[in-house]
């Protein structure tokens, strides 16, 4: 169940008292869920980016900036968290503390570290659906053209947030069921959309139609899943590089003969 802060209750970060009127006060932590969504979302569609980290570099810290909202300042600490000592053993004092904020003040935004866990997934996968809807609903562009740049996003974008990307990977079969679930629905979705310009292009002749779409998009994200096991910031691939590697061997592997 979502916990309740009343509209006259006060949230208390570490150091300071915030009124929750400020704050969305009277909202429960579900609501505060779907504006963070979409508020990530609206970001994504500016396209900003930045250059991606890896764990382990100081960009990674998860640390959020001073003066960031609480609910990113959580998710950050908790992201963080997570993927340096897994879901299980973090503990909910340890995000708040990382984060600089009070357990009260936490769950006026989260109502468990199940919650905080699936919204770690939720606003990656909310970004890169944007991006992508973006890309494949851009039919003055060539089906294969949309297909390299909705592969090469969908490297950069997790890259760029790698940190959510692995503890994605490594602990979302950790939730209940039915967060589970719709975890799943929402990632089966996006791999469909993914797949449909596939189909698209097979269906024009632009690309080769002897191999299943499904197969293909599950080798592509297969190795989209394995970037934490050897990304690192230092090293001599940007993210773009990888990104229009990925993309290019995606093509390449759906020309005709």
């Amino acid at each position: 169940m979502s916990a309740r802060v009343d509209s006259d209750t006060p949230v208390t970060e570490r150091g300071r008292t915030v009124d929750a009127a400020t704050t969305g006060g009277g909202s429960r932590a579900a609501h505060g869920k779907k504006a963070q969504v979409a508020a990530t979302a609206h970001r994504a569609a500016g396209g900003g980016r930045g250059r991606a980290t890896a764990p382990g570099t100081p960009a990674a810290a998860g640390a959020p900036a001073a003066g960031a909202p609480v609910s990113e300042r959580l998710l950050a600490a908790a992201s963080r968290l997570f993927a340096e000592k897994g879901f299980a053993l973090t503990s909910v004092q340890e995000i708040v503390e990382h984060a600089g904020v009070t357990k009260g003040a936490m769950y006026h935004y989260f109502s468990s570290k199940d919650d905080l866990l699936q919204q770690i997934y939720t606003r990656l996968l909310a970004l890169q659906s944007v991006r992508l809807v973006a890309i494949a609903d851009d039919t003055g562009r060539p089906v294969r053209e949309r297909l390299h740049a909705a592969a090469a996003d969908v490297v950069v974008s997790t890259i760029e947030h790698l940190d959510d990307a692995q503890v994605s990977w490594r602990s979302m079969h950790m939730l209940p069921p039915d967060r589970l679930a719709e975890v799943r629905g929402d990632r089966r979705r996006f791999h469909e959309r993914f797949r449909m310009l596939i189909e698209q292009g097979q269906a024009d002749g632009s690309l080769r139609s002897d191999v299943s779409a499904d197969l293909v998009a599950h080798q592509f994200f297969g190795g989209v899943h394995h970037l934490g096991s050897w990304y690192h910031a230092d090293g001599e691939l940007t993210p773009e590089s990888i990104g229009q590697a990925f993309a290019d061997l995606l093509l390449r592997g759906l020309e005709g003969s």
